[in-house]
């Protein structure tokens, strides 16, 4: 078997209707899709859904549950730090990622960056439901990337046994 591509991510929601405006607004996703269910179909529990589909561009789909019981109030992980869990999206150039933050800080909503990672660049901010987004445009050459690849599994086994930052790639962080 070979995985073809992911057919959707799925977060919880705070509000579905909230979500889809939210995200055609600032991140010109268009609204695709939604399925609603008083029962969850692969467990057969009784707990009432709106789930929604958005287009996130080249087949990619984002999507999100709204739950209509009373269960616990959304949350994140707390035992992993806040800037660990995120979805990371392209962007096609550095204007565009400019201009995505300049209409969400218009609107009051906190940006970081842009970051520079060398071989990408981007911007971090948070969804009306608390999701930790990225906005990246690459920046990394053949040059980069092939030195990158020629050193993974070296960095990935030396982790492995030390639990210790390779250095492997410590250019990627060097002053010029």
């Amino acid at each position: 078997m070979q995985i073809k591509r992911i057919h959707h991510v799925a977060y919880r929601c705070i509000d579905a209707k909230q979500t889809v405006e939210w995200y055609g607004k600032y991140l010109n996703m268009n609204f695709v899709l939604a399925i609603a269910e008083d029962q969850v179909p692969s467990t057969g529990a009784p707990d009432p859904y709106m789930h929604i589909f958005l287009d996130a561009g080249m087949g990619n789909v984002l999507a999100f549950f709204e739950l209509a019981t009373t269960q616990a109030p959304m949350g994140r992980d707390p035992n992993t730090p806040a800037w660990v869990q995120h979805l990371a999206m392209e962007v096609g150039s550095m204007e565009e990622m400019m201009a995505a933050k300049e209409r969400l800080e218009a609107d009051g909503i906190e940006v970081i960056g842009p970051t520079n990672h060398t071989i990408f660049k981007s911007i971090y901010f948070y969804d009306p439901n608390g999701h930790r987004l990225e906005l990246a445009v690459n920046t990394g050459t053949p040059e980069m990337m092939k030195k990158l690849d020629d050193v993974k599994w070296d960095m990935i086994n030396e982790w492995a046994a030390t639990k210790k930052a390779p250095k492997h790639a410590a250019w990627m962080h060097e002053n010029p």
